[in-house]
């Protein structure tokens, strides 16, 4: 009726089914996790005191950077929200596991921490000081342990990743602000006149860029919903198409992140996408707005508006 792809019914029908099981779950999860739950929630307990990642240290990461680049300043920044984190979930699992035993009393945080458990949910308590995801909580799990594995990479001599995987970072945004930042000081501009410039590359593997670009940064953990993207043949920039049937969330290659100035920004051709964190969309989630290239400067964006189509940060599987 509305001229959608077909992929957008069946991301609604897929959507519905998952909101309808989770209510189902939801329900029945209170008669059986007193009965059966108890085991559930303490091997869950056991495995994410095992699997979460230490805390940094954050004594001898500020005594290691010396010099505070943009990029080294949002390192630290990622690292002290990481801990904070870190922190929530394993003094709240330690104190429900002391709950459970009989040793502390039970609370109402505990109460429904134990009940995310046993429902493969995010915790409330860990909600407030995490990410957006909509994520199970086994799959948060592994995310989280990715997210510590690049910010030890990244604190050990503070060097930035030739492609940076921005879906890890709490705060996107500030890696993007800092490129503008480093680009405006280098070349004697106000910060405020800056903007930024997409390119997406012909690659989805960071191991072929073997060292930093020029300028800007490449980045990576992008999806796409609402269009498909045509990469572009002999090194020209790809663009947007036409969704492929059953492919509800394409991946995106490598993004080459540069400033420019404002004055220099070109809009004819590009469709103005925005970025979120996840499907869930709103304005809360919005982080940016990006430049992407469509089949020609005579192509008009209103299909795309139409389509709904975003850049997305945090995919659901």
């Amino acid at each position: 009726m509305f001229g959608l792809h077909p992929n957008a019914e069946i991301g609604y029908l897929t959507t519905q089914a998952e909101t309808l099981f989770t209510m189902v779950q939801a329900i029945t999860g209170g008669s059986s996790a007193a009965a059966e739950g108890g085991d559930k929630v303490g091997d869950m307990i056991t495995l994410f005191l095992e699997r979460c990642p230490e805390q940094f240290s954050m004594i001898d990461l500020f005594a290691k950077a010396t010099t505070r680049p943009p990029f080294t300043v949002v390192c630290l920044q990622e690292c002290e929200r990481m801990n904070n984190l870190l922190a929530e979930i394993k003094i709240s699992l330690i104190e429900l596991d002391a709950g459970l035993k009989g040793t502390l009393n039970i609370t109402e945080n505990m109460e429904n921490l134990a009940a995310a458990l046993g429902l493969n949910t995010i915790p409330p308590s860990w909600i407030s000081k995490s990410y957006f995801s909509k994520k199970t909580l086994l799959m948060w799990l592994e995310d989280l342990v990715l997210r510590c594995e690049q910010l030890e990479r990244w604190s050990d001599e503070f060097e930035t990743p030739n492609v940076l995987w921005i879906s890890g970072l709490f705060n996107p945004m500030s890696f993007l602000t800092a490129i503008m930042q480093i680009t405006a000081r280098s070349q004697g501009l106000p910060l405020d006149d800056m903007c930024l410039k997409t390119e997406v590359t012909n690659t989805f593997l960071t191991e072929d860029m073997t060292e930093a670009p020029a300028s800007g940064a490449y980045i990576n953990g992008f999806t796409l919903e609402g269009a498909g993207w045509e990469a572009g043949r002999n090194g020209e920039q790809g663009y947007l198409c036409d969704m492929v049937l059953k492919e509800l969330s394409p991946e995106v290659p490598i993004v080459h992140i540069t400033a420019i100035r404002r004055a220099e920004r070109q809009t004819i051709g590009f469709y103005i996408c925005p970025v979120y964190f996840t499907t869930a969309r709103g304005a809360a989630q919005l982080i940016t707005k990006f430049d992407i290239a469509m089949e020609s400067e005579d192509s008009d964006e209103k299909s795309w508006i139409l389509s709904g189509v975003a850049f997305f940060l945090a995919p659901e599987q």
